[in-house]
């Protein structure tokens, strides 16, 4: 599976509708005071998504091919409140998916011919992966003070992620002013895969023993160039990937119709940031096929290092009762030389007291990257180069529309628990290189009586 179309489709998944805060209260007896919990009692979100895509772009094929994908995502986030002022968040999820673009690692492994634009039906096709992480809040006895530490861990068929973070949100002037700082850092290891036509040549120009390789040249007819010889392939030396995350916003209340905030974001990754079962294809060297695939010169190459920046801002302006305007900006740039622009909005509307219809619109563009070349376009003395479209130069639109449900008196009942809220959204996603894909998402929250 791409990792980064993954990534996104799980990431457009969790609009997780966690508790809000509760603050200090004064009982009639000025000479005692109370507070109210900040979490009365347990909360249960159940998160469901279905997400489906299809384009012509595989970063497995070297930039053309199937990239035909369809992902079903459950998730259950628990919040359990410990006491008076400390909260336990436990987020658990499992991500199914089926992709043609990964299936053709190895094109060879199916009952038809092997092509880039048909799926193999081999092992690769489909895959799960799991992520767990939990989370520790304690808020100080006048609410104004927030701190958190999260812990995460998460495995697919090709590598494993451990993730540490953690949390200070303050908040000033009777909490119209909200600061907040948080930091993350993930530490992954790849189980490094490359297109099969690549590591079997690692032991020979002809590939290895039979008995130890699935896939053996000498099985086949090479057309065009007969001289097979990726002669630029070397496996990968570090197998690791870190990521270190800062993250910064402000947060005011205007007036009592707007709210605005501004945020900024730092990462900086280092390890293997290429992904090693893309393809790469060279204009100065002569194409190798076989059947109708054409073997890789080499696999993606990428720096070990990246940075990324990202200043974005929020303004939210309520209308009436019923209204609210929720608008978005970002800035995004890199030093692979991506700059993006994000620009969205949401207006939600009260159709009554328990239900809220919140059609959206998002925007996003961007410049490619400096090592992005299409297809066939690269060339042998380059020193990266990579052909996924996810780095290309491109324009995207993202329609969608939500219906939410609350009931904050949790009339309705499932066994102990207290129906608290339903989400239901889809969103439509089309870009400018010819990929498109739509989401399904579906949200429950239950609070235990």
């Amino acid at each position: 599976m791409e990792n980064g179309i993954a990534m996104k489709a799980l990431i457009t998944l969790i609009f997780m509708t966690l508790a809000t805060w509760s603050f200090a209260q004064v009982s009639t007896d000025s000479s005692e005071v109370y507070k109210k919990k900040v979490l009365e009692s347990v909360e249960v979100d159940f998160l469901m998504s279905y997400y489906s895509q299809d384009g012509d772009n595989s970063a497995v094929g070297g930039g053309i091919g199937t990239e035909e994908l369809t992902d079903l995502t459950p998730t259950f986030v628990v919040s359990i409140p410990l006491n008076d002022d400390d909260v336990l968040v436990i987020d658990a999820g499992i991500s199914a998916y089926s992709s043609a673009s990964s299936s053709n690692i190895d094109p060879f492994d199916g009952d038809q011919g092997a092509d880039p634009f048909q799926a193999s039906s081999g092992a690769s096709r489909s895959d799960v992966y799991f992520n767990v992480s939990t989370t520790y809040r304690h808020s100080s006895d006048d609410r104004n003070q927030i701190w958190s530490g999260n812990l995460s861990f998460s495995a697919e068929y090709d590598y494993l992620s451990l993730g540490i973070g953690g949390s200070y949100t303050r908040l000033f002037n009777q909490k119209n002013t909200e600061i907040s700082i948080k930091a993350n850092a993930y530490f992954d290891t790849w189980s490094a895969i490359y297109p099969i036509e690549l590591s079997t040549f690692l032991n020979g120009p002809r590939g290895g023993d039979e008995a130890d390789y699935r896939f053996d040249f000498d099985d086949y007819v090479i057309t065009g160039n007969p001289n097979y010889n990726p002669s630029r392939f070397k496996e990968f030396d570090n197998k690791g990937r870190n990521s270190y995350s800062l993250g910064m916003t402000f947060s005011q209340i205007l007036s009592k119709n707007m709210q605005a905030l501004l945020s900024v974001d730092l990462v900086r990754q280092d390890g293997l940031l290429s992904t090693p079962y893309q393809r790469v294809y060279f204009a100065d060297t002569p194409d190798s096929f076989i059947e109708n695939f054409h073997l890789a010169d080499d696999n993606e190459k990428l720096p070990d290092t990246r940075f990324k920046v990202a200043v974005g801002g929020r303004l939210n302006y309520f209308v009436n009762h019923r209204l609210t305007l929720r608008s978005y900006y970002r800035y995004y740039r890199d030093d692979w030389g991506i700059n993006g622009h994000t620009a969205s909005i949401t207006i939600p509307y009260k159709v009554s007291d328990k239900f809220t219809v919140y059609p959206n619109y998002r925007y996003y563009t961007q410049q490619a990257a400096d090592y992005f070349a299409p297809y066939n376009e690269h060339l042998s003395t380059d020193t990266y180069y990579t052909s996924d479209y996810d780095l290309s130069g491109f324009n995207s639109h993202q329609y969608g529309i939500g219906v939410g449900y609350t009931d904050i008196f949790t009339k309705a009942k499932v066994f102990s628990f207290g129906l608290k809220s339903v989400d239901l959204r889809f969103n439509y996603y089309d870009r400018s290189t010819g990929l498109s894909a739509f989401i399904i998402s579906a949200g429950v929250k239950f609070v235990m009586e």
